[in-house]
């Protein structure tokens, strides 16, 4: 009986022993197809993140206009006509405006802008400023034919509005003369064109966020109109307290070619030159520049947040 216990002992060992060789051989699957499980989900997750990221960047740079219209079909429809008009009759009655009342009246200008807006809308989309227009074309809501006809409307606009103003000021007899800005000085160049800058990246951002709420005509130019009368202010009070310079911003490149920033003269025809590029880099470029970068920090805010974005 005695000899017998040992075998017992050792059959009970040999069965612990192929007991545990079964469940590690069954362990080791279950190990194995949990760490793959665990890479798959790893894989899928980069993936997705990896498509998340080239959606954003689809998007963001997808054309948002009319991918049908170049300048071979834009002019067979008719309301690209009644848009141009309204840019015109637009920005005629906003640069009769300005080159009265100048923008140190920004409490008035508010109600022009609601009210100049509200009249466009329906007709255009109230750009009504090269720089909203430039920022419309970079975010591809606008094609480039119907950005460039917008741009002349605008010039033309402006420049009918000053010959308005100009009849009325001769006609008088009080010897008064149209409003001029100040001219740039070289010490004073990146100063003012910081200023235009930065209240044109404003614009920008306003006009953008706008379109969001374009559904409603009332909300979209009271936005606008907040934002353009928010830069005035900003620019008014950087330039006016903190440089000491005074009637040396527009926020507007079409009105500002009307408020004669332009030289016309000089010591020699390379000085000519000189003074009209430094105010084309002040008055044109840096401004529809700041509108660009207004409209993709907008860009890039509302896709981030997960809205659509508007054309």
């Amino acid at each position: 009986m005695a000899a017998n216990k040992p075998k017992k002992t050792a059959t009970k060992s040999k069965a612990k022993t192929k007991t545990a060789v079964k469940s590690e051989k069954t362990e080791k699957p279950a190990i194995v197809a949990a760490e793959k499980k665990v890479e798959k989900n790893e894989k899928t997750t980069k993936t997705e993140k990896k498509t998340e990221g080239s959606k954003f960047f689809k998007t963001f740079f997808a054309k948002k206009c009319d991918a049908s219209e170049n300048i071979l079909t834009i002019f067979h429809d008719k309301k690209l006509y009644g848009a141009l008009i309204g840019e015109v009759v637009g920005t005629m009655l906003l640069s009769i405006i300005l080159l009265t009342l100048g923008v140190y009246q920004p409490l008035y200008m508010f109600f022009v802008f609601v009210g100049v807006i509200l009249l466009t809308f329906g007709l255009s989309g109230a750009n009504l400023n090269p720089i909203v227009t430039a920022g419309m074309m970079a975010t591809r809501r606008m094609s480039a034919i119907r950005g460039v006809l917008y741009l002349l409307a605008q010039i033309l606009g402006a420049w009918v509005g000053y010959l308005i103003v100009s009849a009325f000021v001769n006609a008088g007899a009080m010897g008064a003369e149209l409003p001029k800005m100040t001219a740039v000085e070289p010490a004073y160049f990146w100063v003012t064109t910081m200023i235009e800058f930065f209240g044109a990246t404003i614009i920008g951002f306003s006009f953008a966020r706008a379109l969001q709420y374009k559904r409603s005509a009332l909300t979209f130019a009271m936005i606008c109109a907040g934002g353009i009368v928010t830069a005035l202010i900003a620019v008014i009070v950087i330039s006016s307290s903190y440089i000491g310079l005074s009637s040396n911003f527009m926020l507007n490149p079409a009105v500002a070619l009307m408020y004669q920033i332009l030289p016309t003269g000089g010591n020699n025809f390379g000085d000519l030159l000189a003074d009209i590029a430094l105010a084309l880099v002040t008055y044109v470029v840096f401004p529809v520049l700041g509108g660009v970068i207004g409209f993709y920090i907008s860009d890039i805010a509302t896709s981030l947040k997960d809205e659509k974005l508007e054309a």
